[in-house]
């Protein structure tokens, strides 16, 4: 057997986490699919999963081997495509990475509208608050927010956010509004621990504050809707409340003392051309960030 139908019964035993749904999926026998993991096994010289009577599971090799057959075999689906000259239509998966509330709020959207747009077309959404390897983890477009290192990417501008204080109008009404960061000392906070969890704040003008909260939020979803709630005062990025800013359910302050903004980038690999899919893609999310009144 060649090891391009090898890695095709890997990977899919990988995905089932079974032999005999692997076999089912590829219309092959069973005994087919085992002898070919045995003798990519022997080849490579290393288990790839482990195997009870319950489960199938990867091994740490399995695993790294997994993202590797992944991307080889997508290499091999575009070469294909682009020979038969399928670049014009989009079709196959598409991975799209972005931070957890970033991407559920303003990402998850453009996706779905994308998969009405194209019905060839499945993707995968990848949306966590850690920085994200696009070639490592198969990543065909990456939103992030900051600055940018130096790196071989095409990176398209499409908006800014804000780091703000908030709160709702009820809070200000029975504690008043801080008209510069030293008053903070002066009101309760709740902060979130999963981001931005120095205890200093920085403003303009290279001023900084020293918060001791209240209250911590293991989320920026609690600590908002502690802030919501009309308990405290948070900071988060102007993004992560836009709905409550435009409802009235919660207002920034000290606007005027904000450190400048942080850029948002549509992110994907260049050094060669890319396929429909990744192109019909940016162009949509490009459009659709940029349109955005809360980003821009």
């Amino acid at each position: 057997m060649d090891r391009w139908q090898a890695m095709r019964i890997f990977v899919k035993v990988a995905e089932t986490e079974s032999f005999a749904e692997a076999a089912r999926h590829l219309h092959l026998s069973a005994p087919a699919v085992t002898r070919a993991i045995a003798a990519l096994e022997e080849t490579i010289g290393a288990r790839l999963f482990v195997r009870t009577t319950r489960s199938v599971k990867l091994t740490e090799a399995g695993g790294r081997y997994f993202d590797d057959c992944r991307r080889i075999l997508a290499d091999i689906t575009e070469a294909e495509a682009a020979a038969a000259g399928s670049y014009a239509t989009p079709s196959g998966m598409l991975t799209v990475t972005a931070s957890l509330l970033f991407g559920q709020m303003y990402v998850l959207p453009i996706v779905t509208d994308y998969l009405d747009a194209y019905p060839a077309m499945t993707a995968r959404t990848f949306f966590v608050d850690r920085p994200v390897n696009i070639v490592e983890e198969g990543v065909d477009v990456a939103v992030r927010i900051g600055r940018l290192p130096d790196s071989g990417f095409t990176a398209i501008k499409v908006g800014t956010v804000r780091r703000v204080v908030c709160g709702a109008p009820a809070y200000f009404e029975k504690h008043g509004v801080p008209t510069a960061p030293a008053e903070l000392k002066d009101h309760r906070i709740a902060v979130s621990t999963s981001a931005w969890a120095s205890p200093e704040w920085r403003f303009a003008g290279d001023q900084r504050v020293v918060i001791h909260p209240t209250l911590h939020c293991n989320t920026n979803e609690a600590a908002i809707a502690t802030a919501q709630a009309g308990w405290g005062l948070t900071r988060v990025l102007h993004y992560q409340i836009g709905p409550a800013l435009l409802e009235g359910r919660l207002q920034v302050v000290l606007s005027e003392y904000e450190e400048p903004p942080l850029p948002i980038h549509v992110l994907y690999a260049e050094g060669r051309q890319a396929p429909a899919k990744i192109r019909a893609f940016v162009d949509r999310a490009v459009a659709a960030l940029r349109g955005n009144r809360l980003l821009n």
